[in-house]
């Protein structure tokens, strides 16, 4: 096993252990990560609100479910994030919503600027974005597949704003979270059912 991704795994937390991270930085009135800034700060306590509510009222599809439950191999889910990104405080409710419907499938969390070699290795476009999912066969250590650090309709929604703007203004940053709350997780599940068939075909089937 890659020895950065060894030592992320060393280093990762449990979803459950992850919110209760984020709750006691509220208190606190701190962020994770580097940078300890207000803005941070007050992302962090955004998002811990955002990741309440997705943890009480966001709803697998039936035949999602099935299908999910289908997954027989076991892997581990290593994702890089941090608590004032507010892509994360969408992503990883259902991720874990997906983990809980399969054994199979272990959701570790690891803080990125505590990880940073390991981040380092998987780069989007030459950024350290998160969060990013690192899906590893339990059994031989391999990495299978990576997924963030946005769903592929915000992705694409996300370049094409940035190919004709030069950058994310504040106003389309408002528009995104409008898109997640409006999708309400259907894209990522979408998107980690065919990261799923990619290395075992037979799901698909």
């Amino acid at each position: 096993m890659n020895a950065n991704i060894k030592s992320g795994l060393e280093n990762s937390i449990s979803y459950s252990d992850y919110r209760d991270l984020m709750f006691q930085l509220v208190e606190e009135r701190n962020t994770s990560g580097n940078e300890k800034s207000e803005e941070r700060i007050e992302f962090t306590k955004l998002n811990n609100r955002r990741m309440k509510r997705w943890d009480k009222t966001l709803k697998i599809s039936v035949k999602a479910k099935k299908r999910l439950a289908d997954f027989d191999t076991q892997v581990t889910w290593l994702v890089l994030t941090e608590t004032w990104c507010g892509d994360a405080a969408h992503v990883l409710p259902v991720l874990n919503k997906i983990a809980e419907l399969n054994s199979n499938i272990n959701l570790r969390l690891v803080l990125r600027d505590d990880n940073l070699d390991l981040m380092n290795e998987f780069l989007t476009d030459g950024n350290q974005a998160v969060p990013k999912l690192i899906m590893i066969d339990d059994e031989t250590g391999t990495v299978l597949d990576v997924y963030g650090p946005r769903p592929s309709e915000a992705a694409g929604y996300v370049s094409r704003f940035k190919a004709a703007n030069g950058k994310l203004t504040p106003e389309f940053k408002e528009d995104l979270q409008h898109w997640y709350n409006k999708d309400k997780g259907v894209t990522i599940v979408e998107d980690v059912t065919l990261m799923l068939c990619r290395f075992q075909p037979s799901f698909c089937q």
